[in-house]
């Protein structure tokens, strides 16, 4: 039998190389969590909205309550989650003066926007649905633009201590987008066609309130406290 050449033993070598690198790429692409997106115009069940009306923040017994549709890929929303409410939540919600009640309007032309309103749900059934909420505000211009901001949400839940199991069976069943829609159909019976919504006393008020303008709303709609005589 004859010995391998130089030449021969070096390109077994370099398949040998080759073979190695394939079957960790196969690995790799086998054990990482896979592309998800979420389906719009689900047909939502009973259980998508039994017991579930927004995610609250605030005392049950505040005297104002109100109502934030919005959408995590709108640039508006954004600058008010991470700019106004940080005032809203020490004057007002923190205060007991106010409830505040966020809901999802996930606007069609946002790619990613149901995306974003799961993967805050999959991070509520942890009880981290905030910490969540605020890491997609304050990291929008991230994932906005992306590629695919799956992975980069899945981050945020690490970051934030989530069971990574748990969230990755949570957002690849698309387990929360019937809540979702039922959120967005609830927003547009009311009529919201633009975010951020605010639904406050009955009213909707749209535009760049800030938190002045929201404190002074607030202000007038508290019941009024009478001295005693």
């Amino acid at each position: 039998m004859a010995a391998a050449t130089p030449g021969m033993k070096r390109f077994y070598g370099l398949l040998g190389a080759v073979a190695i690198v394939g079957i960790g790429l196969l690995g790799w692409q086998l054990s990482r969590p896979a592309t998800v997106s979420i389906p719009a115009n689900v047909a939502i069940q009973p259980g998508d909205t039994a017991g579930f009306n927004g995610y609250v923040k605030g005392d049950s017994s505040a005297p104002v309550e109100i109502t934030e549709y919005a959408d995590y890929q709108c640039p508006f929303c954004q600058t008010f989650a991470t700019l106004q409410m940080p005032t809203i939540e020490e004057r007002l919600i923190k205060t007991g003066k106010l409830r505040w009640r966020y809901k999802d309007f996930p606007l069609q032309q946002h790619s990613y926007s149901r995306l974003a309103a799961h993967s805050a749900a999959c991070a509520a059934d942890q009880g981290k649905f905030w910490p969540q909420h605020e890491k997609l505000y304050e990291g929008q211009a991230e994932w906005a633009e992306s590629h695919d901001a799956a992975p980069i949400f899945r981050k945020y839940a690490e970051a934030n201590g989530l069971d990574l199991a748990r969230y990755d069976a949570c957002m690849s069943s698309h387990a929360h987008a019937g809540r979702i829609e039922a959120s967005y159909q609830e927003a547009m019976r009311v009529g919201v066609n633009s975010t951020p919504t605010l639904l406050v006393g009955g009213r909707l008020y749209t535009g760049r309130l800030d938190s002045d303008a929201i404190t002074r709303l607030v202000d007038s709609l508290a019941p009024k406290t009478t001295s005693a005589r």
